[in-house]
């Protein structure tokens, strides 16, 4: 049996908003000399009986809209904030990157931040200066370190936290939508990073609103609605669920075939055809040859930055892949009437079988589904000089001796 090292007993965190709370100096002192009412407010219940478990070396992402507590049960573990009612356990030591500059004194530089925060974790100086230069290599801020923080950008606050978290050998690495603040290429180099922390054996606790991050990162997912949990298990069928009733305020607009078709209808995909070599619509492909998928789309008004995209399942339901435009680096300004995204694959890898595709419009933010056919499109691939698996290597042998 794997080793707890995070775990939630009935606990609760109630917050208190006080409506009345003196803005100025002299509402201060009109308050303290006032008849002594008693202030006003009004208490907000950000997680309400939470309970759950994580085994040391998962990898489990916490999704929700906003205000559902994820940031909340983050910030318990870390020990930012102590809990209302029950009990919580960490055992392990936590590496956090949380909200913008938590953990960092301003007035400080960089270099003497990242002695505070390798103390705060227990490190020695010696060891905290053994793992410097590293820290400061992968933050890419060897011209700032020794400056204080106070001048430094969000995005330049990220690179830091995100590099002392990762190189102080924590045991269990939070990590919040925060990363949603730096550049493309360094967002990429962390989730390198997270996942390669995960493969080495870290507790991985991840906070995202991007789905399909948290599907490439966590194998676990748990889903927060007003502080409560609504699932617990297996990142797909939690995301899938969760991106069901998220986007449930947008249906209606568009007719739904199945159960398995939703969206706004801002964007409409009108049709998806497979094509093969000869350009032809096709179900059937072989191992190999050019595969392209068509999607056309309507647009009834002009919308910016659309990201389109798709994902394709085995008929047993085990994700291939799921590429789109954004991921591609590829941006399209603006949709408006009709037109057609096209995805081109010089040789077909997937091996013998039946395979499902979804397609998908959504916004440049990854916060509004325009439309979205959830495995709706199938196609066969026949025997090939490959039998075993999914894809197909194309790989040579040869024999020395």
């Amino acid at each position: 049996m794997k080793e707890v090292v995070v775990r939630f007993d009935n606990v609760s965190k109630v917050f208190s908003l006080r409506a009345d709370r003196p803005r100025t100096w002299q509402e201060m002192v009109v308050g303290l000399l006032g008849s002594g009412r008693k202030s006003s407010g009004e208490e907000f219940w950000a997680l309400r009986d939470v309970g759950f478990e994580i085994t040391r070396g998962e990898a489990v992402g916490l999704v929700g809209a906003n205000g559902s507590g994820k940031s909340t049960a983050l910030k318990l573990i870390s020990r930012i904030i102590e809990p209302t009612l029950g009990q919580i356990e960490v055992n392990g030591r936590v590496g956090a990157l949380l909200e913008v500059g938590t953990g960092f004194h301003p007035d400080l530089t960089g270099r003497e931040n990242v002695f505070l925060n390798g103390s705060v974790l227990g490190l020695s100086k010696s060891q905290i200066m053994q793992k410097m230069d590293e820290i400061i290599a992968f933050a890419e801020l060897d011209h700032f370190i020794d400056i204080p923080v106070k001048h430094y950008s969000s995005g330049m606050y990220t690179r830091l936290g995100f590099s002392v978290a990762a190189h102080t050998d924590p045991e269990i690495l939070l990590v919040d939508e925060v990363l949603a603040v730096g550049d493309a290429a360094f967002q990429r180099k962390c989730l390198e990073r997270i996942d390669r922390m995960r493969r080495e054996g870290t507790t991985i606790l991840f906070v995202s609103h991007s789905l399909e991050t948290v599907r490439g990162i966590c194998t676990r997912c748990v889903w927060l609605k007003q502080g409560k949990i609504v699932a617990d298990g297996a990142t797909d069928a939690v995301t899938q669920q969760y991106a069901w009733h998220s986007y449930e305020g947008d249906r209606g607009t568009i007719t739904a075939i199945g159960g398995r078709r939703w969206g706004s209808g801002q964007i409409q995909i009108t049709d998806v055809r497979l094509l093969n070599s000869e350009g032809q619509e096709s179900g059937l492909f072989s191992t190999g040859e050019p595969f392209t998928i068509e999607m056309c789309y309507e647009a009834e008004s002009r919308i910016e930055r659309p990201v389109f995209g798709l994902a394709i399942h085995r008929g047993d339901g085990v994700h291939i892949t799921g590429p789109n435009t954004q991921f591609a680096g590829y941006t399209i300004p603006w949709v408006e009437g009709k037109g057609s995204v096209v995805y081109h694959v010089e040789k077909l890898p997937l091996l013998d079988g039946r395979y499902e595709v979804s397609v998908a419009a959504r916004d440049w933010e990854d916060t509004r589904i325009y439309d979205f056919h959830d495995r709706l499109y199938l196609f066969r691939v026949y025997e090939s000089e490959e039998r075993y698996g999914i894809v197909g290597f194309e790989g040579t042998w040869h024999c020395e001796h």
